[in-house]
């Protein structure tokens, strides 16, 4: 299996690239970083179309952006229907199943509070949500 993540910034990729082998162990990756969301969002159509002309069947292709404050169903629409139109697969479209070729994720600023342990942030940013959180 082979995964492509196309992610908006540097910070993304080096994060992905400790994280993934521990997740998915010997899977082949790779990555394609932009200059930030508008480039990636705004090229996303036309490479999900170059994807669609000889993606193997073993392939998914995940994009990676950031909230920003922005609405999350939204930009999620967005993502999903530049898959749709290029006439690939998404995790949702598929029902998370296997069949899927695209998966679209939006991370929230809290990811970096997971990525460096810091419990604290986490309480804050969650315990209004009814998160638990035990130290």
């Amino acid at each position: 299996m082979h995964i492509e993540f196309l992610v908006e910034e540097p910070s993304a990729e080096a994060a992905l690239r400790n994280l993934v082998p521990r997740i998915v162990p010997g899977v082949d990756v790779q990555f394609r970083v932009f200059q930030g969301k508008q480039d990636l969002l705004s090229k996303l159509p036309g490479l999900l179309k170059g994807y669609r002309r000889w993606i193997p069947a073993d392939w998914r292709i995940v994009v990676l952006v950031d909230e920003d404050r922005q609405d999350c169903t939204k930009l999620k629409a967005e993502m999903e229907r530049a898959a749709e139109d290029a006439g690939l697969i998404t995790r949702k479209i598929a029902g998370g199943g296997s069949s899927f070729q695209v998966l679209n994720r939006i991370s929230i600023e809290e990811l970096e509070a997971w990525f460096f342990g810091d419990l604290q942030a986490l309480h804050l940013a969650y315990s209004s949500r009814h998160f638990a959180l035990t130290v």
